[in-house]
């Protein structure tokens, strides 16, 4: 069951906007020398009292996951979440910031709202740092931590937070996957759905095990599905998205990997940044070319090639959302790769009986049909799965081309054009019982 996170409506964030807004009522009035009116500093204590019970309670930020960060922090995360949340908090801050040309805060804006002190300012330079929670959680965004930086939420914070509906936007470097699998669509042996299963665990109750638990972080999960092609690995990868409710997305490399020294560095950084604390599951094909055994360096470009690979690896390994590699050729992966995985699955040819219920599932349920028992079909001929996809579709067309019934030769030809595509010589025997209904088949 997957663990739900409480998502923080209008009325229990409306203390946060209201201290903010008070707050900068007080500054710019100080700014001008005038004195605060009683009035506003009891309003402003009241939405203090306010804000302090709601976090308390965990009512506000809990769709964050932030149960670890502290009143600053929190502070920080308000003032950048703010002018997304509530306009006129981001007009406000333009006011109270006016050489600049947005609505975020900067450091400086930050400090002299909360009146900080001097140890207060080092624990808000700490918190903005590359190690700090803010940035380590993907929660704001900091060019470098200095007075005059803006600090902005990062991509999908503040849709979290309010519960909107975010915007399925690819991330950067990655295409989706429009396929949408239900989990009782998996025909795979028992002990693989057992390990599909494991792993949603590791995706599902992640802050149990390590926010409340208290086990050692890690990201991902990371999985690697191997085995022929046809053999169910995207359409595994796409049952775990929709079984989470997220999209899936395929990494294309091609659109990663540059010929310019440090390009491709940059394009894996924009993928995971953009991909970072956004519900969603990255899929990499062909993870054999990626990681597999690495040679000698025997000019630059190798060992810029290998960096570029470790680089990735880094930040597959960091990202705290699930990456799943597939590969029809495990044996050519470094084994030292191998512990970086938290499942590694092998995906089997479909023995006879899974076959038989592929063919079932995948001839078009509403079509026609004329003496066809998916279960002959199963037996008869040792194809994967994504050949049975291809070859029942095909019979369909040449059903429809004819406007008949699918039947048993219309099977036999779709048969015999996929077995081709193997690149092997076929002859009659390769279709088995259907070889007699191979009427219109040529060799």
């Amino acid at each position: 069951m997957i663990e739900s996170t409480v998502t923080a409506n209008a009325s229990e964030l409306a203390p946060e906007w209201r201290r903010l807004e008070l707050l900068g009522q007080s500054l710019a009035l100080e700014r001008q020398g005038e004195p605060v009116p009683d009035a506003l500093i009891d309003d402003l204590k009241k939405a203090q009292h306010r804000v302090i019970g709601a976090r308390d309670e965990h009512r506000t930020w809990s769709a964050l996951n932030t149960t670890l960060l502290t009143t600053l922090e929190l502070d920080v995360l308000a003032c950048a979440v703010g002018p997304e949340a509530e306009p006129r908090l981001g007009w406000l801050f333009q006011t109270l910031q006016p050489t600049r040309p947005h609505p975020y805060p900067t450091l400086a804006l930050i400090q002299e709202l909360f009146a900080l002190e001097a140890r207060q300012i080092d624990e808000l330079y700490g918190a903005l740092g590359d190690t700090g929670a803010l940035r380590r959680h993907r929660l704001v965004n900091v060019n470098a931590p200095g007075p005059y930086e803006t600090i902005r939420p990062c991509e999908g914070v503040t849709s979290r937070l309010l519960g909107r509906a975010d915007q399925p936007l690819a991330p950067p470097g990655a295409n989706p996957v429009t396929l949408r699998v239900e989990w009782d669509q998996l025909i795979l042996p028992e002990a693989c759905l057992e390990a599909l299963s494991e792993f949603l665990l590791w995706i599902t109750h992640r802050e149990t095990v390590f926010t409340h638990w208290g086990a050692q972080p890690t990201g991902g999960p990371v999985a690697l599905f191997s085995g022929p092609s046809g053999t169910g690995k995207t359409f595994a990868a796409s049952a775990i998205a929709t079984r989470l409710g997220w999209p899936l997305y395929r990494v294309d490399l091609g659109r990663l990997v540059s010929k310019w020294l440090g390009e491709t560095e940059e394009n894996i950084n924009t993928l995971f940044d953009a991909a970072h604390g956004r519900p969603m599951v990255l899929q990499f094909e062909e993870a054999d070319s990626l990681f597999g055994k690495r040679g000698d360096v025997k000019e630059a470009r190798d060992r810029y090639a290998n960096l570029e690979i470790s680089h990735l690896l880094a930040r597959i390994e960091t990202h705290e959302g699930p990456c799943i590699l597939t590969t029809n050729l495990r044996r050519n992966l470094d084994p030292a790769f191998g512990r970086r995985f938290q499942l590694a699955l092998e995906f089997p040819r479909p023995d006879a009986t899974a076959r038989g219920r592929l063919w079932r599932a995948l001839l078009p349920p509403r079509a026609p049909l004329q003496g066809v028992d998916p279960d002959f079909l199963g037996r008869t001929v040792n194809l994967t799965g994504g050949e049975i996809r291809n070859a029942a579709t095909h019979a369909a067309f040449l059903a429809a081309g004819r406007d008949g019934a699918i039947g048993l030769p219309e099977i036999a030809l779709a048969v015999w054009r996929e077995l081709g595509k193997r690149g092997k010589p076929v002859s009659p025997s390769d279709l088995g019982g259907l070889a007699c209904h191979r009427s219109g088949v040529t060799s």
